[in-house]
């Protein structure tokens, strides 16, 4: 996974007025504590209006900025459509929650916990029971470069074998050594897994690697699709698959959602 200073050259040929957003910067980290929480916020509401929601089952996690040890994550048992900022509550290196008063999922602490632990470079992780990407997850295979969008993920995600329910701290610790840098991981019978720089970056690449599950499964039922060659891919890949392509295309989402629902910032 690279940085967020790679720019896609697409993107970056632009010239003149106006010029590109880039990823904020802060003058302190409550600063920056605040926009991770309201991004995840924002994370949260849309995974409810594209129905990720699966009873109490998904989380999204992000660093704290002053504590690297610390997340901040949705409490157990809420609604996705429901979660404001201020709901998040944030858990420890061992599990107990430090700030909020309702509890932690446990899987969500040993998934992202251990994963947390093991990539010390990734500041939020985003995983759920995506109805694609559960299904394609049980046909133990990886996303396929079939259309551009899945170029993304084009030798950038792995296929986790481990158990089907996680609730050990060092199986998270696993599933972050098999991610080897990359964006997403497949977990078998289970479903999807995002990484990214930026609240924005995880959320994104889960929301686009679902849609591209669903492009997939439907190919495949319709026929044989044709892959792209490796170059092909590649070329895609370094155009949309890096984190300030993440960040940027989740930005009009994040537009719409503060719009139609402007609690999630509270």
């Amino acid at each position: 996974m690279s940085t967020t200073a790679d720019v896609p050259t697409l993107l970056a040929r632009q010239t003149g007025e106006p010029q590109l957003p880039t990823v904020p910067t802060f003058s302190s980290s409550a600063e920056e504590r605040t926009h991770r929480k309201q991004r995840l916020a924002a994370a949260f509401r849309l995974f409810a209006k594209f129905g990720f929601g699966e009873g109490v089952a998904g989380h999204i996690t992000a660093r704290d900025p002053d504590e690297p040890h610390h997340f901040w994550v949705n409490p157990y048992g809420m609604s996705f459509s429901l979660i404001r900022a201020s709901d998040l509550i944030c858990v420890d290196e061992h599990g107990t929650v430090i700030h909020g008063d309702r509890p932690v999922n446990q899987a969500a602490f040993a998934i992202h916990g251990g994963l947390h632990a093991e990539r010390p470079e990734v500041i939020a992780a985003a995983h759920a029971h995506s109805v694609f990407g559960k299904s394609l997850s049980s046909l133990r295979c990886m996303v396929d470069p079939l259309t551009q969008d899945a170029c993304a993920f084009y030798r950038d995600h792995t296929r986790f074998q481990g158990k089907v329910l996680v609730l050990d701290f060092e199986e998270g610790r696993q599933i972050g050594r098999s991610m080897n840098g990359g964006k997403a991981a497949i977990l078998n019978n289970h479903g999807l897994l995002t990484v990214g720089h930026t609240v924005d970056e995880a959320a994104w690449w889960f929301i686009t690697m679902e849609r591209t599950c669903q492009a997939q499964l439907a190919a495949m039922a319709a026929g044989d699709p044709v892959p792209l060659s490796h170059s092909e891919a590649s070329e895609v890949q370094a155009e949309i698959g890096t984190p300030y392509a993440g960040w940027f295309q989740f930005q009009p989402l994040y537009d719409m959602i503060v719009s139609q629902q402007p609690d999630l910032l509270d």
